[in-house]
């Protein structure tokens, strides 16, 4: 089983920036991939931003430029850090890691941007 604290949503104005942090313990061996999902009221939710093990990253395209990601591999632990936020980026965000058996999800943090 796979437990994650996840940190660092709030509401936030636009152009702001906010650092959502997440960090997973328990039946873990290996470093695998880790990646921030998101889901807006009434949408799917999607892939916002992926790393893998060797720190390769990928975004979706809304938020290239504006959103790092990042990892600290000894902590099991993955960051976002989102910078000129819009109104569009509210949602739950979502931390996720892929292991081979199975993925799994964190609890959700919420970001709200609005003035």
């Amino acid at each position: 089983q796979v437990q994650f604290v996840e940190s660092g949503g709030g509401l936030v104005q636009p152009g702001g920036s906010l650092r959502l942090s997440c960090a997973a313990s328990g039946s873990i061996s290996g470093i695998w991939p880790m990646g921030w999902y998101r889901q807006a009221p009434g949408k799917q939710r999607e892939l916002v931003a992926s790393i893998t093990s060797g720190s390769t990253t990928t975004y979706v395209d809304s938020v290239k430029g504006r959103f790092t990601i990042s990892r600290d591999n000894a902590k099991n632990s993955v960051f976002l850090q989102m910078n000129s936020l819009k109104p569009e980026d509210t949602a739950v965000y979502y931390c996720t890691l892929l292991l081979p058996i199975r993925q799994y999800w964190g609890q959700g943090t919420q970001v709200t941007v609005s003035s």
